[in-house]
């Protein structure tokens, strides 16, 4: 049954760190590339909602299913891992639940970000907010690594004998 468990911690900070990777390296610059900047805009918004629930989600079962492991709490890897695993928590509840309302509402304050002037009020407002949310976003990833990288750690490791 552990084992069970640990496949599942495990594909789902997988799941976790492919979608990051998908959705920042992928489909978000084929999107921009293929469109205007407002169409881009428009259609990479209609995506975000269930981008950030997807990472909402995941940073949620995966701290669930961490639990279940039944990992040695005494371990850096565990101790580590919690650490990691509130903090992804924590991020994707803000960005969820704060940071993407307030950009969706200054968003919506720019006509066009291809004929308004990037010095106007809301452009700055939009441009700090979204760099927020890409650093956010960053680190999200790089979170979900290091907590792949961590999980060896988390199992008992059974000695080999090769004779």
């Amino acid at each position: 049954m552990k084992r069970l468990i640990f496949f599942l911690y495990t594909l789902i900070l997988s799941l976790w760190i492919g979608g990051i990777t998908i959705f920042t390296f992928v489909v978000t610059p084929a999107i921009f590339s293929s469109y205007g900047r407002d169409t881009a805009g428009e259609i990479v918004g209609k995506l975000f909602p269930g981008y950030f629930t997807y990472t909402l989600v995941f940073s949620a079962l995966a701290l669930v299913v961490f639990f279940l492991l039944n990992a040695d709490r005494s371990k850096k890897p565990f101790r580590l891992s919690l650490v990691l695993l509130i903090i992804a928590l924590l991020a994707n509840a803000y960005v969820s639940f704060k940071l993407h309302p307030d950009t969706v509402r200054v968003k919506q304050q720019v006509a066009s970000f291809e004929r308004e002037s990037p010095d106007s009020v809301a452009r700055k407002e939009f441009r700090r907010l979204h760099a927020m949310s890409a650093v956010i976003n960053l680190f999200m990833l790089v979170d979900g690594v290091a907590l792949l990288a961590l999980s060896r750690g988390l199992i008992k490791k059974k000695r080999v004998w090769l004779y």
